[in-house]
């Protein structure tokens, strides 16, 4: 096997240690790092989103950070042609790119046949707009006529993805599909490896990180963001923890509840990336804390 023919990819749930085992593998193998977690996409955003600072990247450059102003939009359709982009430079130069994300969406974009449909931003703006106004209620029953099997998929609270099905079955005359393709690689050799961390450590260690960015200061950097327009942005003011550090500033939530709403909804996402990064059955999971986890990451990719 050579460097030019393999891709490794890092994942787990927030707070399990995926940038730094990460790193320790670019060491190892002559990597780089492929941010797949869309939140790190946006410049500005560093303490919320625990962004690696330059001393815990340790030399090993990191693709995809910091591409994106807070108030463009994420698409993932756009960060798919960027990372295999970065995946086939990385591959032209014998370096091993190291897939990096909590985002299985944005992994699955990375590695699987995945094809996203183009956007019309008036017939959205459009659907957006009688979301508004009618709720998403009303609008899940119009999904449930054009496209009932995407209904059965998509909660009927969930006004972004009806929005989303509404404007893709629009474009392309055909009913918009909400499941997902089987777990299958367009790379020839993919080694896949996941954080394992039990439930009750992964809480207290979200709840520790939490304390750790109010400390670091995300509160001034969610102040100097606000006034750069992040409370109007369409995805960056939704992040975790961003969205409560506004509501702090905005004297809705004290700071002890701010803090503890973050570890709430952190907590709850974080069990949300396990149970979909389970059901992908080419992982090879590991012991967040082996003291030989590099060793042993290493052995699952020779």
């Amino acid at each position: 096997m050579t460097s030019d023919d393999r891709l490794v990819v890092v994942v787990g749930p927030t707070a399990s240690g995926k940038s730094a085992l990460a790193v320790h593998l670019c060491h190892e193998l002559g990597g780089e790092v492929v941010n797949a977690d869309s939140m790190q996409l946006y410049r500005g955003m560093d303490i919320g989103t625990a962004k690696a600072s330059s001393q815990e990247r340790e030399g090993v450059p990191h693709h995809l950070i910091d591409v994106l102003d807070p108030a463009e939009p994420a698409s993932v359709a756009a960060y798919q042609q960027q990372a295999r982009a970065v995946v086939a430079d990385c591959s032209a130069r014998g370096v091993v790119p190291v897939v990096v994300g909590g985002s299985s969406l944005y992994v699955r974009a990375v590695l699987d046949r995945l094809d996203f449909p183009g956007t019309d931003p008036q017939v959205r703006a459009r659907w957006t707009r009688q979301l508004q106004q009618d709720g998403p209620q009303a609008l899940h029953a119009e999904l449930r006529r054009v496209a009932p099997q995407a209904a059965e998929s998509i909660l009927p609270s969930n006004g972004r993805r009806i929005v989303r099905a509404l404007e893709v079955t629009e474009i392309t005359g055909e009913p918009f599909v909400a499941t997902m393709p089987p777990h299958e690689s367009i790379y020839a050799d993919v080694t896949m490896i996941g954080l394992d961390v039990d439930r009750e450590v992964l809480d207290q260690r979200i709840r520790s990180r939490v304390e750790q960015m109010w400390a670091d200061g995300l509160v001034q950097e969610v102040r100097a963001l606000r006034d750069l327009g992040l409370a109007e942005t369409p995805t960056a003011g939704r992040a975790l923890g961003y969205s409560q550090a506004l509501a702090q500033l905005a004297g809705e939530l004290s700071e002890e509840e701010a803090k503890a709403a973050t570890a709430r909804a952190t907590s709850a996402f974080a069990r949300r990336q396990d149970r979909l990064f389970r059901k992908d059955s080419r992982i090879t999971w590991l012991p967040h804390d082996s003291p030989t986890l590099t060793a042993d990451a290493l052995r699952c990719v020779r």
